[in-house]
Order: structure tokens, then C-alpha cells, then sequence
């Protein structure tokens, strides 16, 4: 364990941890504050902590190493599935459906909430993921919504204009009425459960929210519960759309 912060080996243990596949660097910190990982037999519970490739680093007693080649996958989550790593309910994890495909460990970047199908990233990478998640990113997700009943015709213009719901503002970026029962959305932000809280709010149930893209990458055939490996350029149009948004690029 390494207390200089001018090795060039050393890394912060959230960030270690998320280089290994072991969760984001958000869910490290919480594994690292419960108590559950040890650096050379002894626990951690300090943020910032920083480790050398030396370091044996455990994680609920079970050994973690940086995985070498870099995972993204792409899945079409069905309805009922979490996007945890793990439930204290037992509900179905989503990230199970790829268990006996890949050997490395996959967190989901992002997450739909379990009534909800449609695309989600995994990876190991955890740069990958930070870059992608982050606010300034400004990553596009589109979504179809299907309702039980017909569609409000203000609710599309108003949704873009932002409606104010209980203090909270919700706007998206889009909004496309396509039929009397079906909407075209596109967020950026994505505050939890925004869309569902918006059509609650003029009493209209959803029967079906399907995210159909995230950035560049698509939908294209990808049924219920498959996933593919995300082509090359699919992965670099993502931190492409990203870096440009954040002024990276001009």
C-alpha cells in the first residue's frame, strides 16, 4: 500500500478497483466505506487510499486483478431485470445474462429501472465508464414510449419546454408524438425515473419504455434479452460524441 502520491504505479483503490471490473468507481467507494476490501490483509476504509501493482487487493476475501483487455458489450435489457451488481431482494441482476459469456467482470454504465427493456453498456473499463457517465458528456438516450392511453398532443412540446413535477424540473431534448399512443423521446440528463414521473403527472400509464439508443450505437435487430460485443468504432464514436460535447473537440 502506497502513501506517495508521486509513484507513477500507484492508483487511488476506487479507481484500481474499477480498473479490475469489480464495479464503477462510485460503487468502489461504497465497497471500500463498508468495509469489504482489503489491501495486504488489512481493511481499508479510506478513500484515496493508494495502491502499487505490487498490492494484494481483496474484495470480500476474493482476490482482484486489473483485467488486461478491455470489454463492451451491448444488451437488450428485458423487462424485470435490475442493473445492479447485486440485489438484496434477489430480483433478477441483468448483468447475469452475460455471465457465461464473458470470464471478465461487467458493471452496466448507467441503468434502467427493472419495468424497463431496451439498451444498456457493460464493461470493465472503468474510464470507459467514467467518461461516458459523466454529466458534461451530454450522451443522447432515445427512448419509445408506449401508454395505456392516448397521449396528451401538448405533452411533447410541453416535456421540451420542462414541466416542474413535486420541485423537480424535467425537460428532454426531444419529444415526438408518433401515434396516439406512442412517443419518441430523447434525454440527456436522465433524472431517475424522469419519464415515467412525467406521464404520471397527467395520469397517463405506461405500458412499455424501450431505450433504442445511446449515442451512436443502436438498436439494429438486438432482441430481448441479446447483447453483442460493441464494434471498434462504435466504442470510439461513443468518447468521440462525448469528448465533443465536453469541448474536448472543436
Amino acid at each position: 500500500m502506497q502513501d506517495s502520491r508521486n509513484d507513477p504505479g500507484a492508483l487511488r483503490l476506487q479507481v484500481y478497483l474499477a480498473h479490475c471490473g469489480v464495479a464503477s468507481r462510485r460503487a468502489s467507494e461504497k465497497l471500500i466505506t463498508d468495509g469489504r476490501v482489503s489491501v495486504n490483509g488489512q481493511t481499508v476504509v479510506t478513500l484515496g487510499t493508494k495502491v502499487e501493482p505490487s498490492d494484494v487487493v481483496t474484495v470480500d476475501g476474493k482476490l482482484v486483478v486489473q483485467e488486461q483487455f478491455k470489454r463492451y458489450v451491448l444488451l437488450n435489457k428485458p423487462a424485470g431485470y435490475v442493473c445492479t451488481s447485486s440485489d438484496e431482494k434477489n430480483r433478477p441482476v441483468a448483468g447475469d445474462l452475460l455471465k457465461d459469456s464473458y470470464e471478465e467482470r461487467l458493471y452496466s454504465v448507467g441503468r434502467l429501472d427493472m419495468f424497463s427493456t431496451g439498451l444498456i453498456i457493460f464493461t470493465n473499463d472503468g474510464e470507459f465508464a467514467k467518461i461516458l457517465s459523466h454529466p458534461s458528456a451530454e450522451l443522447e438516450k432515445e427512448y419509445v414510449v408506449d401508454t395505456s392511453l392516448p397521449v396528451p398532443r401538448d405533452l411533447a412540446a410541453d416535456f421540451k419546454k420542462g414541466i416542474r413535477i413535486n420541485d423537480v424540473f424535467y425537460r428532454c431534448l426531444d419529444a415526438e408524438e408518433l401515434n396516439s399512443h406512442r412517443m419518441r423521446i430523447v434525454l440527456i440528463e436522465g433524472k431517475n425515473r424522469e419519464i415515467r414521473r412525467v406521464f404520471e403527472s397527467r395520469d397517463i400509464g405506461i405500458k412499455h419504455l424501450k431505450r433504442v439508443r445511446i449515442g451512436n450505437v443502436l438498436m439494429d435487430g438486438l432482441n430481448e434479452g441479446e447483447f453483442r460485443d460493441l464494434e471498434p468504432a462504435e466504442v470510439a464514436g461513443l468518447l468521440k460524441l462525448c469528448r465533443k460535447n465536453r469541448g474536448d473537440e472543436l
